[in-house]
């Protein structure tokens, strides 16, 4: 479906396109830009609230900026659509996120207007920081560099590091810091409450605007006067907040707030704060989803809610004839209710994602029992950790690819104490859209190296409660569960707990030949692929190992006395994964079986629906079938008589 832009848009490929425009038409260039959002992801899917959001703050800087020679820095990257159209993809917008199109987030091989590769979220002041100082070296005193972070991102401990460390710079970094108390989910914390006193305070925005307009005029005074003026701003914002300013206690000149809307006094304060030296905070307040009115309302829902009705708001979801498997995700959520009402001791524990990992649902019925930390994935381990410390049994759910920024606290404050942490890892393996910066590639080889820790992946809903229900049993120390994104395999799915044994594996069917080691979900991939080998007159041998750590040293005794071939598939990196561990274990004891490994290879995989990507890497059902015959001795199938 082809999606017009309005008559301005049309005209504008890339900022200087922009530039040939009055002040008085960015708002209607803002219009056409929200509208073509709103059309072009209505139809095709993707992020939708973030990027709604600031399409007046995105025309106003390529407005007031010269980019790309001034760097502008999206943090996380969700709301860079405006961007994107802004900045010569306006033609491939329609592609984004579909496999081979653009990236639904800024990417430096992209675009030179990309200026760092983002996914994560809080990157954003260090990397501006690093170019401005590159800059300062070079003896560029003319270039910009400016950040772009939410008050969500702003939680990280990444982004406090980050402004510390400008404070004592007189490299020319500005932050703009767009506050519309969301992330995903709405914001939690004490620097939300701060942000909000400023935003709500009407004694200081009346007294302030009054006031500041006297400054300006005595600041051209000259340099007597402005040093006297800096002092009487730090009175005023201190005095009225009755705090002092954190972001001035940090050494940068804050300005705000101001209406992140206002596209033209927006333009206008970004060209004043370049002849600013040094560090400067912006503080703009927008509305998350603006100019679509059921955006607005429920800004979690709207995030990314993949095709809609732009007319009606609806949703649009296919309706299924018979009862479909739960997300894992959800199946996560609802055990983690049924084992908190058996045991007193669990908590839950998440970085921002209460929606995205499920455990709203916890929160919601046992809110004293079940935390949102924050966009603070290092925080969240070592709250764990403490929480062990004390008898209770803390169920800490990060996305695997959000687990990464936090592996110095796994080892040193839960591994090394052998703490009872279990880590739920949720998007395991290769994600989908979202692309490099959100697959759990590597959880599998970056755990198992671990001392002390079990990890383990279910291949159904059932496994999944089962290794939830064994992992906060008495005396199991760390303890790692991965799962995937999207849903599992069992519509009957709860059914009731039991107890595994850490470190057993099991015999799916048993074959001759060829023998498949599976973990995890992609072990569903196996049996379809046994299936279809069955009826062409190959029989291999299905093992699900279920603990990449500890390994089933029985199970894989018998397979390398038994097979003389073995394929081993999984959904991680090739590179010290699963696949790895049994090469290991093979040479640790001597055997010398042929071992074909299939997964994750050792390379970036980009964005893409998950079976696409499944098959791009080599390891989904039909990889299975071909890696399978060609080692294989095909027999004639057996008829049943009649």
């Amino acid at each position: 479906m082809e999606v017009k832009t309005g008559t301005l848009l049309s005209t504008i490929n890339y900022p200087a396109d922009l530039k040939k425009y009055s002040e008085e038409e960015l708002e209607q260039i803002c219009q056409e830009l929200r509208q073509y959002i709103i059309d072009v992801v209505s139809v095709n899917g993707g992020h939708f609230g973030a990027s709604l959001g600031v399409v007046e703050l995105t025309v106003a800087l390529h407005y007031a900026l010269n980019t790309p020679y001034d760097k502008l820095v999206w943090d996380v990257g969700h709301q860079a659509y405006g961007h994107k159209i802004l900045t010569g993809r306006k033609d491939q917008f329609h592609t984004n996120r579909i496999i081979n199109g653009i990236s639904g987030f800024p990417k430096i091989s992209e675009s030179e207007y990309d200026t760092f590769g983002v996914g994560h979220s809080s990157t954003s002041i260090s990397a501006a920081l690093g170019m401005a100082v590159a800059s300062h070296y070079k003896g560029e005193k003319d270039r910009q560099h400016v950040a772009v972070i939410g008050d969500g991102a702003m939680t990280a401990g990444l982004a406090f590091e980050g402004l510390n460390h400008a404070g004592i710079e007189k490299s020319n970094v500005l932050v703009i810091l767009n506050d519309n108390c969301m992330s995903i989910d709405p914001n939690v914390g004490a620097l939300k409450e701060y942000l909000t006193s400023i935003t709500t305070s009407k004694s200081y925005n009346r007294f302030r605007d009054d006031v500041f307009n006297v400054l300006t005029k005595l600041s051209e005074l000259g340099p007597n006067a402005q040093k006297y003026v800096k002092k009487i701003q730090k009175s005023i914002k201190g005095t009225l907040l009755k705090q002092s300013n954190l972001f001035e206690a940090l050494n940068f000149r804050y300005f705000g707030p101001v209406d992140g809307h206002d596209v033209k006094r927006l333009a206008a304060i970004i060209k004043d704060l370049k002849d600013i030296p040094g560090p400067k905070l912006l503080h703009c307040v927008t509305v998350k989803g603006k100019g679509f009115a059921l955006a607005e309302k429920d800004q979690t829902k709207w995030h990314a809610p993949g095709l809609f009705d732009k007319i009606t708001g609806e949703i649009k979801k296919s309706i299924p004839d018979k009862p479909q498997p739960p997300k894992y995700q959800d199946v996560f959520g609802h055990t983690m209710v049924e084992l908190a009402e058996a045991n007193k001791k669990i908590v839950g524990i998440t970085p921002a994602m209460p929606s995205g990992s499920s455990l709203n649902i916890m929160m919601k019925a046992m809110p004293d029992r079940a935390f949102d930390v924050g966009i603070a994935e290092q925080h969240a381990v070592t709250f764990s950790a403490g929480l062990a410390t004390q008898g209770l049994v803390p169920f800490c759910n990060i996305y695997s690819s959000f687990m990464q920024r936090a592996y110095d606290q796994v080892i040193h404050d839960v591994a090394i104490q052998n703490l009872n942490v279990v880590f739920c890892l949720d998007r395991a393996g290769l994600a989908g859209a979202d692309g490099a910066t959100h697959h759990g590639a590597y959880d599998l080889a970056f755990m198992r190296c671990i001392p002390n820790m079990t990890v383990a992946a279910p291949m159904n809903e059932e496994e999944l409660r089962n290794m939830m229900y064994t992992a906060q049993l008495e005396n199991k120390g760390p303890f790692t569960i991965r799962y995937p994104r999207g849903n599992g395999m069992l519509p009957d799915w709860k059914r009731p707990l039991n107890e595994l044994q850490v470190g057993k594996g099991r015999k799916i069917c048993d074959g001759e030949d060829v023998a498949i080691l599976t973990i995890g979900h992609v072990g569903n991939f196996a049996v379809e692929a046994c299936k279809e080998l069955n009826s062409d007159g190959i029989n291999p041998a299905h093992y699900d190992l279920r603990f990449v750590k500890p390994l089933d040293q029985e199970l894989l005794h018998e397979v390398f006395t038994r097979f003389k071939n073995v394929v081993t598939v999984e959904d991680g990196c090739l590179q010290g994964g699963m696949g790895s561990a049994v090469l290991e274990f093979m040479a640790d004891n001597g055997y010398k079986s042929n071992v074909t490994r299939l997964g994750i290879p050792d390379e970036i995989v980009e964005h893409g629906e998950q079976p696409e990507l499944w098959a791009l890497c080599g390891y989904d059902t039909q990889a299975i079938i071909q890696a399978v015959k060609k080692i294989a001795v095909s027999r004639p199938t057996k008829i049943m008589a009649s």
